[in-house]
C-alpha cells in the first residue's frame, strides 16, 4: 500500500479531537497579502475554508485588497494625499475602495469558494448594517472605525450553511456615508460581535518575531502588550497586534497572526497538534492533545 496514502489516512485519525473541537465554531479569516493576488493560492485559500464549512465550522472571510485599490487609482490618474505616512481617503477615493473591494475582490473570493464545491455570498459592511463607523480620524478622510456591529445577517449565512464574505466597507452614522476600513480592524470587529472562537490573520511573514528574530509561538495580551513597549513587536505589526488585544477584550478566545504563504496554513493551525504562527490568548486551550 502507498505509504502516501497511509500518512493521509494517519493524518486524518490524528486530526479527530480537533475536528470535535472546533465542530460549531465560529472562526473569522483576514485573507490578504500576496496570496490574493495568485490563482493557485486563491484556490487552496479557498479549498481550505470549504473543508472548514463541512465538517462543521462556521468560517467567515474578511479581506483587504490594497494592491488592487492602488492599481486602479493609477489607472484613473487619482493622486493620493498623505498625513503621517497615512492615506487620505477623500470622497473620490472611498468611490474607488468600495468598487474595487466589493466588486472585484469579493467577487473573485466568492467564486474560488464556489469553484472548490462551497456555498458563499459577498457582502460589505454596508449590507444590513452589518458595521457602522465613525472617522477614526478627521485628517484621513473616509477612514473608519466601527462603532456598531449587527452580525445577525452573518449568523442566517451560517444556518443556510453559507461562508460569508465580507469586504471592509462600511455605512457611517450620516446618510449616504462611506468609509473604507483596514481590513485587520473590521475582521477583529465582527470577531468580537460574532464572539468567535478564533480570530486567524493571515500575513505575509511567519508570526510574530522575538528579538533575536525567532518567532514567539504562544503569547498572553499581557506579553504582547510588553513587546509592543519596547520596540520588539514595530512596524506593520503593530495594528495587527493590537487588533489581536481588541479582539480578546471584546470576547475572542485566541488570536492567530499567521503565514498566508504557507499552503493549508489555517488546516494547520487549527487541526494539528503544532498549530502555525503565533497564538495570542487568555485562556488554556480545551483540547488536551493540542500543543498549543
Amino acid at each position: 500500500m502507498n505509504r502516501d496514502w497511509i500518512a493521509t489516512a494517519r493524518t486524518l485519525s490524528e486530526a479527530l479531537p480537533y475536528l470535535q473541537r472546533y465542530s460549531g465554531a465560529v472562526v473569522v479569516i483576514k485573507f490578504g497579502g500576496n496570496a490574493m493576488g495568485d490563482a493557485e493560492a486563491m484556490a487552496d485559500f479557498a479549498r481550505d475554508i470549504v473543508l472548514m464549512r463541512q465538517v462543521g465550522m462556521n468560517p467567515v472571510v474578511v479581506h483587504g485588497g490594497g494592491p488592487m485599490i492602488n492599481e486602479m487609482l493609477s489607472k484613473l490618474g487619482i493622486k493620493s494625499e498623505f498625513v503621517r505616512g497615512k492615506r487620505v481617503t477623500d470622497k473620490a477615493t472611498v468611490e474607488v475602495v468600495e468598487m474595487v473591494l466589493t466588486g472585484l475582490v469579493n467577487k473573485r473570493i466568492v467564486q474560488a469558494i464556489m469553484d472548490e464545491g462551497g456555498r458563499a455570498v459577498g457582502l460589505s459592511g454596508k449590507d444590513d448594517d452589518l458595521m457602522v463607523c465613525e472617522a477614526d480620524d478627521p485628517e484621513l478622510g473616509f477612514v473608519g472605525r466601527p462603532v456598531e456591529m449587527n452580525v445577525q445577517v452573518l449568523r442566517d449565512l451560517f444556518n443556510a450553511g453559507i461562508i460569508p464574505v465580507v469586504a471592509p466597507v462600511a455605512t457611517g452614522m450620516a446618510d449616504n456615508e462611506t468609509f473604507n476600513v483596514n481590513g485587520d480592524t473590521a475582521a477583529g470587529a465582527i470577531a468580537g460581535a460574532l464572539q468567535a472562537d478564533r480570530l486567524l490573520l493571515l500575513t505575509d511573514v511567519a508570526g510574530v518575531k522575538n528579538k533575536e528574530g525567532e518567532i514567539v509561538t504562544q503569547m498572553t495580551p499581557e506579553e504582547v502588550r510588553g513587546m509592543i513597549a519596547d520596540g520588539t513587536i514595530a512596524g506593520g505589526m503593530i495594528p495587527k497586534a493590537e487588533t489581536a488585544l481588541e479582539a480578546l477584550e471584546d470576547g475572542v478566545r485566541a488570536v492567530v497572526i499567521l503565514d498566508g504563504r504557507v499552503p493549508n496554513a489555517c488546516l494547520l493551525e487549527l487541526f494539528t497538534e503544532h498549530g502555525a504562527g503565533s497564538l495570542i490568548r487568555t485562556t488554556e486551550p480545551r483540547v488536551k492533545p493540542r500543543g498549543r
